[in-house]
């Protein structure tokens, strides 16, 4: 597919149920004030909830949260503001919405993820295979296999999200234009 690194090895940063995308994942003026800037975004990223979180979060670490990630008005910034921090997410539930906006977003991420807070504590060192589904606990030696992604959704997480996908068409559109004209 890409280059992407569909295997993260990390800490644990536990989270409860219901955890909101306005005012939880993000604060809600970014989306509102049509904020996209992964720079921006990142630092404030689940700051609202825990305080410290961007200082403290390396790429590679993995959030793991209960059911309804990212309820609420899910826009896209909270997810993009996880993918410019090198994030992934497990949930054991997220709405529609936040399932589409970790996607569009290029977010590697999966749901269903039934009973994954009992086999983690805040700050177990843990890794995830996104492509085979497979999920170990390094502290606890506790391991669990879920459900992947369906490949066309891996796909625009590979290149990047809705983002991604648009901009490899239009270049491909591109060529195509370029050739008929020679």
């Amino acid at each position: 597919m890409s280059d992407i690194q569909w295997k993260l090895s990390g800490v644990c940063h536990k989270f409860g149920d219901d955890l909101r995308h306005n005012d939880g994942l993000i604060d809600a003026h970014f989306a509102s004030d049509r904020i996209f800037d992964p720079a921006v975004l990142a630092p404030r990223t689940l700051e609202l909830v825990r305080p410290g979180f961007s200082k403290a979060v390396k790429p590679g670490d993995l959030v793991i949260a209960g059911q309804n990630f990212g309820k609420g008005k899910a826009k896209i910034q909270g997810y993009i503001g996880l993918r410019a921090l090198g994030v992934g997410v497990l949930s054991e539930s997220m709405p529609f919405l936040a399932y589409r906006g970790a996607v569009c977003a290029g977010l590697l991420f999966l749901t269903d993820c039934t009973g994954i807070t009992e086999l983690v504590n805040d700050g177990d060192r843990t890794e995830m295979d996104f492509l085979t589904g497979r999920f170990s606990n390094l502290t606890s030696g506790a391991t669990a296999q879920y459900e992947p992604l369906p490949d066309v959704l891996r796909e625009i997480i590979a290149v990047g999200g809705s983002n991604g996908v648009l901009r490899n068409w239009w270049q491909q559109r591109q060529a195509e234009r370029e050739a008929l004209a020679a």
